[in-house]
């Protein structure tokens, strides 16, 4: 069975840097929603800011992570989250992911990670999949200490 999956481009941006140890910053500066194109482009060369668009990469949904999905259209700043890494003088956009949790898990497996602005198309279609797959796992009581044999209580 297909994953659900939904087209799109990474634009990774080149700006100067503001600080005496680096002279320019990399990072992902957004996603384009539906995007095949093939090549990648140049899209900004303006006062030392230079803005490339990555196509090819497919957002896919994963009942698994069907969590970190909720936490994510949920919050007030809902985002795409890119894995990439410096190749030589440039950033290369690896993975997407609209997972709190996945992203979480690759930066702490010490990968270069950033979110960017989800679209609105992207989060209809992600709180779509949640709102039609999201089970929240049910809340397990905790007794009180209070009525728990005292020698239980260590």
């Amino acid at each position: 069975m297909e994953k659900p999956s939904f087209p799109l481009a990474v634009v990774m941006q080149r700006r100067p840097a503001q600080s005496r140890w680096a002279d320019v910053v990399w990072e992902p500066h957004g996603v384009v929603s539906g995007y095949v194109g093939a090549e990648r482009k140049l899209l900004v060369e303006h006062d030392a800011v230079v803005q490339w668009l990555h196509p090819g990469f497919k957002l896919e949904l994963h009942r698994d992570e069907i969590e970190g999905y909720y936490e994510n259209v949920v919050t007030a700043d809902p985002r795409v989250f890119v894995l990439w890494r410096m190749e030589g003088e440039e950033a290369l956009p690896l993975e997407v992911t609209a997972s709190r949790d996945e992203a979480s898990r690759w930066l702490d497996g010490g990968h270069s990670v950033d979110g960017v602005p989800m679209p609105p198309e992207i989060y209809a279609w992600v709180g779509d999949y949640v709102e039609k797959n999201y089970r929240p796992e049910p809340k397990k009581r905790i007794k009180p200490r209070s009525f728990q044999h005292p020698k239980d209580r260590v």
